[in-house]
């Protein structure tokens, strides 16, 4: 699952835009997802270095 154009653009209006353009919404949407889908991955690798199948906190936590 992905961040979606309707959370993105709740994102930015939260954050104080006044309106957002939807090349702006497509562009941090993109970004978001590939950061997000990079942490995922980092936290896989710890927590299955740590021999453990479960990611914790602690994995999402080192990832940054």
């Amino acid at each position: 699952m992905a961040i979606t154009h309707g959370a993105a653009r709740k994102i930015l209006k939260e954050a104080g835009a006044f309106r957002v353009s939807d090349t702006a919404v497509i562009e941090f949407t993109d970004i978001v997802n590939k950061f997000a889908y990079s942490m995922a991955k980092k936290s896989v690798r710890l927590a299955e270095h740590a021999k453990r199948k479960t990611v914790q906190k602690i994995d999402i936590e080192l990832s940054k």
